[in-house]
């Protein structure tokens, strides 16, 4: 899976904006704190959500079910938009 080239990522200190630009069903702002804006940074490439839960886990000091379940809340809510392809 990978992010949509209809969509632009913006990253601030504190937040992740996901932003959809021409031609995207959804007219919105998907917004995140840093651990949504590393599953997007991963998601400018085509991965897996293994692929995903490593660089996460390399990241960040959590367990592996607490990433998980951030990974999976990420990737559902991305392809609620049409985010995903």
């Amino acid at each position: 899976m990978k992010l949509s080239n209809q969509f632009i990522l913006h990253t601030t200190d504190t937040e992740t904006l996901l932003v959809p630009v021409g031609g995207s069903e959804f007219s919105g702002v998907v917004r995140g704190n840093k651990t949504l804006g590393a599953i997007l940074e991963c998601l400018k490439e085509d991965v897996t959500e293994e692929e995903i839960l490593e660089a996460m886990k390399a990241r960040f000091d959590a367990s592996e079910e607490i990433l998980k379940r951030d990974i999976e809340e990420a990737i559902g809510k991305l392809n609620s938009v049409n985010a995903l392809v």
